[in-house]
């Protein structure tokens, strides 16, 4: 009677074990790392995410330790995909869609071999700036899995005083602010709170200044879409300031999209510098 209760758990337990290996869904949690996509028909089996740590990252010449907010996930082929992408597929697919979103591709291709014996794999290394965030990207494949490692590194803030945007706006009639959005966003990051208080200090101790807010985008979407951003993130300063005080009629807004850049759009540092903020005097 023992002997059969046993065998009946036993195989229960893996009846379990074969139905949880099909199952084949993504790990309790878990999910893809912001601005990737994975591969069609993989599912995640582990993610890894420490709010501060090093990570090495191969640039084409040398391994760069970088600090930073580092998340590694994990990916395996479904047992229904036929037949499992290569190395080199997997590889472009990320190399492709990095480039559309204004990364640069720093290094592609099998590395040598160095310290980490993980480099003498398929690697692709990448960095995107998004806002104040400085994003670096190593993909690698082991066999039909792969990993996608994102490091998030935290650029230096450049704070700007009351008095700095009123000599720029005396000098010029206007001077542009880089506050910063959530992507596709209209809603003020805290990191920007700051620039807004400076604006309220401006206003408030220039009685008869009167400004008008004006948006501006990148090309990256479509012009539809960027118009109306640019229009809200305007609206959503001017709301702001009205909060803290700054009368109604003192102020307006605008939004241009992508009609106005200031600087090439076929690079990430440029594209940066289009999507702004400017205050013109009225």
């Amino acid at each position: 009677m023992f002997r059969l209760r046993s065998t009946a758990l036993l195989f229960a337990a893996l009846v379990l074990l074969v139905s949880k290996g099909f199952a084949q869904e993504d790990e309790p949690g878990t999910k893809d790392p912001a601005l990737f996509n994975r591969m069609t028909g993989y599912y995640i089996t582990n993610v890894d995410t420490k709010e501060f740590d090093a990570f090495k990252f191969f640039n084409g010449k040398a391994l760069v330790t970088l600090e930073g907010k580092v998340t590694t996930v994990t990916y395996r082929p479904k047992e229904s995909l036929k037949p499992v992408p290569s190395e080199l597929q997997i590889r472009r697919n990320y190399s492709n869609a990095i480039k559309k979103i204004g990364g640069k591709i720093l290094f592609e291709g099998r590395s040598e071999s160095y310290e980490d014996n993980r480099y003498n794999r398929e690697v692709l290394t990448a960095c995107i700036t998004r806002e104040n965030v400085e994003i670096w990207t190593d993909i690698w494949s082991m066999g039909d899995d792969y990993t996608v490692t994102v490091l998030e590194k935290q650029l230096m803030r450049q704070d700007i005083a009351a008095s700095d945007m009123l000599d720029a706006i005396n000098k010029n009639g206007f001077i542009a602010l880089d506050i910063h959005f959530d992507t596709g966003k209209s809603m003020i990051k805290p990191e920007s709170e700051s620039i807004v208080e400076q604006i309220v200090q401006l206003l408030k101790t220039n009685a008869d200044l009167k400004l008008s807010v004006e948006g501006h985008t990148d090309n990256v979407g479509d012009a539809k879409s960027n118009l109306k951003l640019s229009e809200e993130r305007a609206k959503s300063v001017v709301a702001a300031l009205v909060k803290a005080g700054i009368q109604t009629s003192r102020l307006s807004s605008a939004g241009f999209g992508q009609d106005r850049p200031v600087a090439d759009n076929r690079s990430e540092e440029g594209r940066a510098k289009n999507r702004r903020v400017e205050l013109v005097k009225k």
